[in-house]
């Protein structure tokens, strides 16, 4: 079956990620949050991507339980500049974009306030017809149910849609439904996939 949809993790894939375990560290490195604040993130980041509380509400938990001797803007502007594009990999969307022949997507699991920052500062907006995340959608990868609400709202055939990954967990669901998956392996090899897809 010809392939209609496409679905693209974005950290990972289009850019680093927004707030993995490394940068966490580092960020807790950097300003002296002691161990607690990787506890205190494993309790709450499940509400904090799935959109049920805000970044302040976030920070409220995880750092500013207690005096510091830095700002709330300090420390997200911090966070913030840990993002940064993959410019061949969005090259490719660009590609596949410009073709016209395919809806394309994203799929990822990201808390609001740093999904739009990437969205914006990766320039994906011209490229997907819309942003299927976590924070917007209430569930989060590796769910069932979030592959089944994306496709349910791209009007997408699970046979006839791609999903790309960098995490072979969240590409296991969506392949169980069906879907075509590729583990993302950096942008040489996903063009070369891409290819054998007959989708450049």
């Amino acid at each position: 079956m010809m392939l209609t949809h496409v679905f693209f993790d974005i950290g990972g894939v289009l850019g680093t990620n927004g707030w993995d375990r490394g940068q966490r560290a580092g960020t807790a490195a950097r300003f002296a949050l002691g161990p607690e604040f990787e506890t205190l993130h494993q309790r709450t980041v499940a509400d904090w991507e799935s959109g049920l509380i805000t970044w302040d509400a976030y920070l409220d938990i995880t750092v500013f339980n207690a005096p510091r001797p830095f700002s709330r803007e300090e420390l997200r502007a911090w966070v913030l500049a840990l993002s940064a594009p993959y410019p061949e990999s969005i090259a490719l969307v660009e590609r596949l974009a410009a073709q016209g022949s395919r809806r394309l997507f994203t799929l990822n699991n990201e808390p609001e306030e740093l999904n739009v920052h990437r969205i914006e500062r990766f320039g994906l907006r011209p490229y997907f017809s819309g942003f299927l995340s976590s924070c917007w959608l209430g569930l989060r990868k590796p769910s069932e149910k979030i592959y089944q609400r994306a496709l349910a709202i791209a009007q997408a055939d699970p046979a006839a849609s791609l999903f790309i990954d960098d995490r072979e967990e969240n590409l296991a669901p969506a392949r169980a439904l069906g879907m075509r998956t590729l583990l993302f392996e950096g942008a040489p090899r996903l063009e070369s996939a891409l290819r054998s897809e007959r989708l450049l």
